[in-house]
């Protein structure tokens, strides 16, 4: 295990990159913490992979340092950093077994016999192929091999980092259900530092201790699930979690007010002059509709996912989004919205502004 410390890095795929816009990731500094599991979210292109390739080793980056621990492995081998990777396609021996697959990294080691059959024996259990185990790889069904590229990654408990790199792609539903389960319960129980990139917020949120949420090449908000659900620092991390994601209305702010549309909308803190893009955003979960008070918009439709209501609704060309309880109840007359003060975020080009109690 092992404290990764990224030092002013950077990376662009161009052998001359000019400004920002030809860095694929643009300049980051963090500490992922020992024994901690991240995941990096964001949409396909963002820069998830590149930033995970370059602490692989896979990537030399153009700029900056990686260090783990207190040591620089920047230009260190990929063999030499002690992680695994388990990448997108499976990635397995076709002529050997399945546990010969499973067993490769530790033999590669000159690890015992008997400790080599127990620590298989587990993660096949663990992956559920303990049937399969005598099985050759070759023939197997695409998520019979992942679950084998996933388990190779699992099985040496020495390693500093391990690496997933939207591991759960060819896998079925539910069996992403109790992957992710195991991952989680591999964690708690060994402490890998652990480093999961996906495009699925459901993945992400229910395996991350802290979510990493990038875009366009930037890291926009480290944060806990929690923190990116009440307070998304940037419109994108509004946008991105959430289902529906945060509503976002062009809007103009004095003090504590706020005019969308022509409309007043208080808001539950005071704000200086703003530049720039000004926004208002607010999570469906936080808005209601109201007979008298509020926005007034048009009730496209209302779908019933069961726990809840969806009431999609139209305010001068823009959708906003209203989630409803069951027990609440949604009527004719009810054509306003009205939003939570104290639950409004306040975005200036892009990026939330605190604002004053």
């Amino acid at each position: 295990m092992a404290r990764i410390t990224l030092d002013n890095l950077a990376h662009s795929y161009r052998s001359d990159p000019a400004s920002e816009d030809d860095y694929a990731l643009k300049e980051l500094n963090h500490v992922w913490e020992d024994g901690a599991a991240y995941a990096l979210l964001g949409s396909s292109g963002c820069g998830k992979s590149t930033l995970l390739n370059i602490i692989s080793g896979l990537l030399q980056p153009s700029q900056g340092r990686i260090l783990f621990d207190d040591r620089d492995v920047t230009h260190a081998e990929t063999a030499e950093r002690n992680i695994a990777q388990v990448f997108q396609f499976p990635v397995v021996y076709d002529t050997m077994t399945v546990r010969d697959n499973l067993a490769f990294p530790l033999r590669n080691r000159g690890r015992d016999e008997a400790y080599v059959a127990e620590r298989v024996n587990e993660i096949a259990r663990m992956i559920g192929m303990e049937e399969m185990l005598d099985r050759k790889a070759r023939g197997l069904t695409a998520d019979a091999k992942q679950k084998i590229s996933l388990g190779r990654g699992m099985v040496r408990k020495d390693v500093n980092a391990l690496l997933f790199d939207e591991p759960l792609t060819v896998i079925d539903p539910h069996m992403k259900w109790e992957l992710r389960t195991q991952l989680k319960k591999l964690h708690h129980e060994f402490g890998h530092t652990m480093i999961y990139v996906t495009h699925d917020q459901t993945e992400a949120l229910t395996f991350a201790d802290k979510v990493v949420v990038m875009y366009d090449g930037r890291v926009v908000q480290i944060g806990t699930p929690e923190e990116l659900f009440e307070t998304p620092e940037h419109t994108f991390v509004g946008y991105f979690i959430g289902s529906p994601g945060m509503n976002l209305l062009p809007a103009e702010v004095e003090g504590s007010m706020a005019r969308v549309g022509g409309q007043q909308i208080g808001l539950g803190r005071g704000y200086g002059p703003l530049s720039g893009k000004v926004e208002i955003g607010i999570r469906p979960e936080h808005a209601r509709l109201s007979r008298d008070e509020g926005l007034p918009v048009t009730i496209r439709r209302i779908e019933d996912v069961g726990r809840h209501r969806i009431i999609r609704a139209d305010f001068g060309g823009r959708e906003i989004n209203v989630i409803a309880g069951e027990d609440e109840s949604v009527g004719p007359g009810m054509s306003r919205v009205a939003f939570d003060p104290a639950r409004i975020n306040v975005y200036a080009d892009g990026w939330r502004v605190p604002g004053t109690a």
